[in-house]
Order: structure tokens, then C-alpha cells, then sequence
């Protein structure tokens, strides 16, 4: 197969449906209900809506600043470029670095959730299917995923787009059956205090709940990396990432809300991700065959966010590689279907190679625990980030594009909400709830650190050797399309 370093990604290919779609389905709504929000009860109890409703409001804070950089600056390098604008193109290079990093971990981190959750349903319904048998399913999702990616950007995102929609249609119907069995029991009051779990009275348990439900909305930003691919992208990147994060936000407040008032919100603390008392649980034991759909869905979900992130680290590591701060081979496109080729065989054998090489050396669910510590502990580091550069880059722009409450108070309030969120992921015990990770989960920390210290040296080199290329990081392609592949050959010369 001929391929190409040169030239551009498919301009126009897909529009706000798509790209709706591709942060939606990174945010994984449907695993996330089942088995992100639930770590939330035990601090908040019944009062879980609320604290739903709480990390809503806190993440559309940063959402806001996502939308508002989204717009401003169409480009592929997505949260490493808003990183150069607004603060520095060496801050915007180690954004980059990680954030590639980290989303080239989140589709191994979900095909390790579509194994063992495909292997542990069939074991317990046919005993004579091994349960240690996970790693098949694994392989089988990388397929898919990898041939998505391939066939180009419309064809990942249309297939997006049919996976979140069956997941959403499927719980938001479970949601009303729940609504409709509890009858009288439907109540209010779990959007007040009045229902925390015991040891976590109050507001505290509300928000200690709330900061663990705060992780379940990471992805919103997944759209931006395709706003070159994308029609009129500066209006509709706004709407997506926006979108994404509201809609799903509610669709996240009605479902807790539905479970919530049909377990009874006395009892709700003791629900979580697995056994009776959870989604699956409760769809087993009361709605029949209807649990089949449950479980479809969660692994429709996996497979989903593990197509939309693979989209998200092969789109920034093209942006990347272009401007030669990563190996000029990432850039390498297809020359039919215009998807960056390189890029995701390399996604490819690094999902493989995390998913057995983990999975096998752990097993399937710690080593999920462990790549999901590091994600979300560098995703939401990067989100704070992105709240200063909003900041940053409108301050810059003068008087007249600033508005204090979006580019000033909302970054504040976005960074006040993810701080918290930081700290609970890494496991730092600075709050009471927080609980200290243990081996090998706390690897992450060192992980994190050895990657980025890396990133630094790199930094370093570059900025001695090729420092136009750093600078490089702030550059926004789409609004100079014929300059691209000039200061590409003029980088190659050199």
C-alpha cells in the first residue's frame, strides 16, 4: 500500500452529528453509568443525583473554555495548540506529549474492559466458558477498531455515532422502566443532603461524591483533535464540545436519578459497579432478558470511546509530527482515505501490546485500575491546563474578544473543580474521602512522572536544535493550508 507524509487530513468529511458523536461516545455514557458514577455512592448515597448535578455544572466550566479555544483555533494539535496560544509553545509541546500518551492508553484501557466484561457475563451463564478466557474479545475489539480507523474519518465517526446513539436508547429506556416501577417512591429529595451515606453527613458527602462523578465526564473534548476533517469547524466544534458535555451531563443526572428512587435512597449507598446492587444486577433480577441489552450496551460503550479516543491520539500525534516534534512517520497519511495510517498501526500495536503485556503480567481488572490512574490523573491535569490557556489566549487577544465571565471566571471555576479531581485520581489523601492507591495501581504516579520528565528532555533538545519547530505548536494549519507543506520541506531541509 503506497502512503503519503505529505499533504492534508480530508477537509469536510464529517459535520456537528459526527462530531457530537465523537465527544460523546468518548465519555463512554453508558460504562460510566454503570461503572464510573457508582464509586460516587458511598460518599453521597442517595443524594447521588445531586452530586451528579454538581460535577455537571463544574465541568461545564471547562467545557465552556474548551468551546470557546475550539473555536477560535480549528486545529488538529486540539488542547497542545490552545496550550501554545494561550500560555506557551513549550507548554503546548508537554500537552501534547502527554495527552498523546495518555489517549493512546484509553483503547486498551477499554478493550481490557471488554474482555473481562464479556468473559466474566459468559461464565456466569454458561459455567463451561472460562472466565480467564478475556483476551480473544480484547483482540477481536483492537480489529475493529483499527479496520474504523483505517476506512478514514467518516467511517470511524458514522460507526461512533451508531455505537452512542444504542447506548443511550437503551439506558434511557431502562432509566424510565425504573421511573415507572418505583411509582410513589419517586421523590425529590435525592437532589437535597438528606440521603448521604453514613460517615459523610451533609454537603461534604454530596461533594465528595460529586469529585469521583467529576471523572465520568472526561472525553467532552474529544471532538476538537477532528476540527480540520470537520464542516465550518469553529461553529461547530463550539457546539459539540458544548453539547457533548451538557447532554450527556443530563442523560447522566436522569439515569442516577432513575436507579436512585428504585433501589430507595436509604439504601443506595451500598450500590456500585458489580453484584446485585448495580445496574446489571438490578436488570437481572427484575427486568429479565432486558439485563442482555444492559450488558450490550456497556460493551457497545468500550468499543465506542476506544474508536473515539484512537481518533483523538492518531489525529494530535499527526499534528504533531508534522511539525517534526514527534517522528515525521506519524504524519503519514492514506492516500485514498486521508486517515493518518502510521499513527494507528502504532495505536494498534500499543493497544495489543498494553492489553497482554498487562493483562497477562496482573490480570485483566488491575491492569484496567492501572491505565485508567494514569488517564485520568494527566487528562485532568491537562484540563486545568486548557482553563488557564483560555485565559491566557483571550487576555492576550485584547479588550475586545475578552469577556470576563467565560475567559476569566469560568477558567477559575473550571480549575477550582478539577483540582480536587487531581488529587482524588492520584491518590493523594489531601481530602478524607481520598483513599491512598496501593501497588500496582499506584504506579501510575511514576509512570506519569518518567513520561513527562522524558517530555522535558525532548523539550529541551528541540528548543537547542530546532526551536521553530516548538513554536510551531501554536500554529493553527486550517486557517494556512498552503504554508503546510512548505515549512514541512523547509524543516526536512534543515
Amino acid at each position: 500500500m503506497s502512503t503519503q507524509t505529505s499533504g492534508t487530513l480530508r477537509r469536510d468529511a464529517i459535520g456537528l452529528r459526527e462530531v457530537l458523536f465523537q465527544s460523546i461516545t468518548a465519555m463512554a455514557p453508558a460504562a460510566a453509568v454503570a461503572a464510573s458514577i457508582p464509586s460516587g455512592a458511598a460518599f453521597a448515597g442517595g443524594s447521588l443525583p445531586l452530586a451528579v448535578l454538581i460535577a455537571l455544572v463544574a465541568c461545564l466550566f471547562t467545557a465552556s473554555c474548551v468551546a470557546e479555544l475550539a473555536s477560535e483555533l480549528p486545529a488538529a494539535g486540539s488542547v497542545a495548540t490552545y496550550a501554545a496560544r494561550g500560555l506557551h509553545p513549550a507548554v503546548g509541546f508537554l500537552v501534547g506529549w502527554g495527552y498523546v500518551f495518555v489517549e493512546m492508553l484509553v483503547p486498551p484501557l477499554l478493550l481490557l474492559q471488554l474482555g473481562f466484561t464479556t468473559a466474566d457475563t459468559l461464565h456466569e451463564e454458561w459455567s463451561s466458558y472460562p472466565a480467564s478466557l478475556w483476551w480473544p474479545w480484547a483482540l477481536a475489539g483492537a480489529a475493529v477498531i483499527a479496520a474504523a480507523g483505517l476506512l478514514g474519518v467518516r467511517a470511524s465517526a458514522r460507526f461512533g455515532t451508531v455505537l452512542g446513539a444504542f447506548e443511550i436508547l437503551v439506558l434511557l429506556v431502562f432509566a424510565a422502566l425504573l421511573v415507572a416501577k418505583a411509582g410513589d417512591a419517586n421523590t425529590v429529595s435525592v437532589f437535597t443532603t438528606s440521603h448521604t451515606a453514613d460517615g459523610y453527613s451533609g454537603v461534604g458527602g454530596v461533594l465528595a461524591g460529586s469529585v469521583y462523578t467529576v471523572l465520568a465526564f472526561a472525553g467532552f473534548e474529544a471532538a476538537a483533535p477532528l476540527a480540520e476533517e470537520t464542516r465550518d469547524p469553529r461553529r461547530t466544534m463550539h457546539r459539540a464540545v458544548l453539547g457533548a458535555a451538557m447532554g450527556i451531563g443530563l442523560f447522566y443526572v436522569v439515569t442516577t436519578y432513575a436507579m436512585t428512587v428504585y433501589v430507595g435512597p436509604e439504601r443506595f449507598s451500598g450500590f456500585g459497579a458489580s453484584g446485585a446492587s448495580s445496574w446489571e444486577g438490578v436488570a437481572r433480577a427484575s427486568f429479565g432478558l432486558f439485563w442482555v441489552l444492559v450488558f450490550l450496551a456497556v460493551v457497545n460503550s468500550t468499543i465506542a470511546n476506544a474508536n473515539a479516543c484512537a481518533n483523538v491520539a492518531t489525529r494530535t500525534a499527526f499534528a504533531l509530527a508534522r511539525i517534526r516534534v514527534l517522528p515525521r512517520l506519524l504524519a503519514t497519511l492514506h492516500p485514498r482515505h486521508r486517515s493518518p495510517v502510521a499513527g494507528i498501526a502504532v495505536q494498534s500495536v500499543v493497544a495489543v501490546g498494553a492489553v497482554l503485556g498487562l493483562g497477562f503480567a496482573y490480570d485483566p481488572v488491575t491492569a484496567f485500575l492501572l491505565l485508567a490512574t494514569v488517564i485520568v490523573t494527566v487528562v485532568v491535569g491537562v484540563y486545568i491546563v486548557v482553563n488557564l490557556a483560555c485565559a491566557g489566549h483571550f487576555l492576550r487577544g485584547g479588550r475586545q474578544s475578552f469577556k470576563p465571565v467565560r475567559h476569566l471566571l469560568f477558567p477559575i471555576l473550571g480549575i477550582t473543580a478539577f483540582v480536587p479531581a487531581l488529587l482524588t485520581a492520584a491518590g493523594i489523601p489531601v481530602f478524607d474521602f481520598v483513599t491512598e492507591l496501593s501497588a500496582p495501581v499506584s504506579y501510575a504516579g511514576p509512570v506519569v512522572g518518567c513520561w513527562m520528565a522524558a517530555g522535558v528532555v525532548v523539550l529541551v533538545v528541540l528548543i537547542r536544535r530546532h526551536p521553530e519547530r516548538i513554536a510551531g505548536t501554536a500554529r493553527v494549519h486550517l486557517d494556512e493550508p498552503d504554508a503546510v507543506d512548505s515549512a514541512r520541506d523547509g524543516a526536512a531541509s534543515r
